[in-house]
């Protein structure tokens, strides 16, 4: 995959309905409110429980500094200039090629948007050049392995014990990919 012509920390990523931008400070209070979201707490690692302070950290170093060191595309999702939700391409070493990662705030839930945002961040990385890409979701989240499948990725088999839990237990999840024929 070759990033060379890109310029991350500015990068923009847009479709027929989503703009997946990078965050800006205002995102914050979005960013919290979503994350008090029982179904991302369940499926993200976000913090728990998660505060303010969390949310400024994330909108304002975590996901700028993974721009700027070229670790990932991390956006916000847009949609008729309203934040619906998270998105990124990270630029994970190995075989399996960049993975694509996405929740969906939920008064945004139920209009496609996960699908949306992760087909065009797939097109993306495999428009420069990714002989594949990947993304994860838990055996027991069904609506993300939906998102998936409607974003053009292969359901490619279980990887077992391979999700860390907060109780620290350890748990499956569906391996998707997308190679640049799909």
């Amino acid at each position: 995959m070759d990033l060379t012509l890109v310029d991350l920390p500015t990068e923009v990523v847009r479709t027929d309905r989503l703009v997946l931008r990078p965050y800006r400070p205002d995102d914050a209070d979005a960013v919290h409110r979503a994350c008090q979201d029982a179904d991302i707490q369940r499926w993200t690692m976000v913090p728990s429980p998660y505060t303010e302070a969390d949310a400024v950290e994330f909108v304002t170093r975590t996901t700028v500094d993974a721009r700027a060191e070229g670790r990932a595309l991390t956006t916000a999702v847009e949609a008729d200039g309203m934040f619906v939700g998270a998105a990124g391409l990270h630029f994970t070493p190995g075989p399996l090629g960049p993975a694509v990662g996405y929740w969906v705030a939920p008064w945004a839930r139920g209009h496609g948007y996960a699908a949306e945002a992760a087909h065009a961040l797939a097109e993306w990385g495999l428009g420069l050049g990714a002989p594949r890409v990947h993304l994860t979701a838990d055996v027991r989240n069904a609506a993300s392995q939906v998102a998936a499948q409607r974003a053009g990725f292969t359901r490619e088999g279980v990887v077992r014990s391979c999700l860390d839990y907060r109780d620290g237990t350890r748990g499956d999840a569906v391996l998707f990919g997308r190679l640049p024929e799909d």
